[in-house]
């Protein structure tokens, strides 16, 4: 099945009619269409698989979505035009440049905790490249995968984008065939799997990851704003969020402070019972709701800490003191606990935070410019926010990937359909001016060798429109200036001439 589905889309592929623009125009437009006539049965499908608030997931997903390809529809013939690039004086009459191309057929394997903006991003990205793509979403979003699979083929072309739903069986099936590119969203257990598929054939992969973003509150920033803008990004979508704060690094003066910032919050964002609200959602299925359990097993909640097995719901939870080097500090929580560690200062947050794995998301509350800055430069991580969480991930000017074991690649905006191109090199130059070349051929002496020599080691030239407008004016001027010198050193030459001539005449 996965086989002839791959078979259909590299046929497809092959036809050619990806590759003009408004074909890929076309087939935006489309699935922008699908996200605004659908977005009720999607935000239904979301409600029935994590009890999605119908507010949230346009908020969460689609108006990202939405921005997504309204960016490449609009820069789409910038992206694909060739790149003009520096010269040397060997190509200096030369036609020189990038030309991006598609690389072919690519694979999507989609997360379920954000089904259709995580599937569906690298598919906008996909399509404005020129490629073909295979999409496959997780099967834990049962409802959402199903909806997607009917829906897709409404709006675009059912041969070059088709869907193909099932669980690890049809994915590693789809993981054996030859495809150009592929793209995953999940967990660093199955991303290690999937690039080590990917690796019999020299697939080139991007990896969206996760692991644990840590989160420091500095004693001297606003601590009542930070912990609202915190408690909002742990636990909106409970807590299932790639890039929700794993863990609040502070000093033990404000841990006390932090917790009931926290505890009013939760109280103002979800009622007195949170498990009553409508914009309070559940863990995806049960596995997944007895794995946080255990994570929490030995600490007694500050805040939180009820559940119910029949809905696979946890209250938002926080538990403060926790040891650094305990089970819940050593694997991603992706659900809604959040540990507190105590650090001694900035120094010790930084350490604790160079110490571990580079994590997909930083996040730094503070009010002092220079530590800020410190904070940046002296750790690593995929992106930082400073004095927010997740914001960065709104911006499609900004990559968005991990580093290390949080990722591989990035994308949004831009960087998709660059990570789904191939940057081809194209150098196109005339049978003319052979006598150029001479210097290269055979056979050599030390005359043809110095001229071969100087001309690769001759600095690029920037032929941009701006800079070669330039160096024309400075070459013209420079020889206007020139000959200016030579007249006056010849009017001045006549002169003494004459001054000669005459002195003798008189003498």
């Amino acid at each position: 099945m996965e086989r002839q589905v791959f078979q259909r889309t590299r046929e497809a592929f092959l036809s050619g009619r990806t590759r003009p623009l408004e074909f890929r125009l076309q087939q935006l437009h489309a699935l922008q269409k699908m996200i605004t006539e659908k977005e009720t049965e999607i935000s239904t499908a979301l409600k029935q698989d994590i009890n999605r608030s119908q507010y949230d997931t346009p908020l969460l997903e689609l108006i990202g979505i939405e921005n997504e390809i309204k960016l490449a529809i609009e820069k789409l013939s910038d992206w694909a035009a060739p790149r003009p690039v520096e010269k040397n004086l060997l190509t200096i009459s030369d036609e020189v440049y990038v030309q991006p191309e598609p690389l072919g057929v690519v694979l999507i394997i989609g997360a379920w905790n954000y089904p259709w903006s995580l599937t569906l991003q690298p598919l906008v990205g996909a399509i404005a490249a020129g490629n073909a793509a295979v999409v496959k979403p997780s099967e834990l979003s049962e409802c959402s995968s199903l909806l997607l699979r009917a829906l897709l083929p409404r709006y675009v072309d059912k041969d070059l984008y088709p869907v193909v739903i099932g669980g690890a069986s049809e994915t590693q099936e789809l993981l054996r065939l030859r495809f150009d590119h592929v793209f995953y969203t999940g967990s660093s257990r199955v991303g290690k799997l999937v690039m080590e598929a990917a690796a019999h054939h020299l697939t080139p992969v991007t990896l969206e990851l996760g692991g644990k973003s840590p989160c420091y509150i500095d004693k001297n920033s606003d601590v009542r704003i930070a912990c609202r803008r915190v408690t909002w990004g742990k636990f909106v979508n409970c807590g299932q969020t790639c890039i929700a704060p794993d863990y609040i690094l502070c000093e033990p003066c404000i841990q006390g402070q932090v917790v009931e910032c926290i505890r009013q919050t939760l109280l103002e964002f979800y009622g007195a019972d949170p498990k009553c609200s409508p914009d309070y959602g559940r863990i995806i299925n049960q596995r997944h709701f007895n794995r946080i359990l255990s994570l929490m097993e030995g600490y007694t909640p500050v805040v939180g800490g009820q559940s119910d097995s029949s809905q696979c719901y946890i209250a938002p939870t926080v538990l403060k003191d926790v040891p650094p080097h305990s089970r819940l500090m050593q694997e991603e929580i992706f659900g809604p606990v959040l540990p507190i560690v105590t650090v001694s200062d900035m120094d010790d947050a930084i350490s604790f935070i160079n110490e571990r794995e580079k994590p997909l998301a930083l996040y730094v509350f503070c009010s002092d410019k220079k530590a800020i800055k410190r904070m940046i430069e002296e750790t690593t991580s995929g992106g930082v926010t400073v004095n927010d969480v997740m914001m960065h991930y709104t911006l499609s000017s900004l990559p968005f990937g991990g580093v290390g074991q949080s990722g591989v690649g990035c994308y949004h905006g831009k960087h998709t359909f660059d990570r789904l191109s191939h940057h081809r090199a194209c150098l196109v130059r005339s049978l003319n001016m052979e006598s150029v070349n001479l210097a290269r051929y055979p056979p050599q002496d030390r005359r043809r060798a110095r001229r071969a020599r100087m001309a690769l080691r001759s600095p690029l030239i920037d032929m941009s429109k701006r800079t070669l407008i330039w160096a024309v004016v400075a070459t013209i001027l420079g020889v206007c200036l020139s000959i200016a010198l030579l007249v006056i050193l010849l009017i001045a030459a006549g002169l003494n001439c004459t001054c000669w001539y005459w002195r003798g005449f008189y003498n």
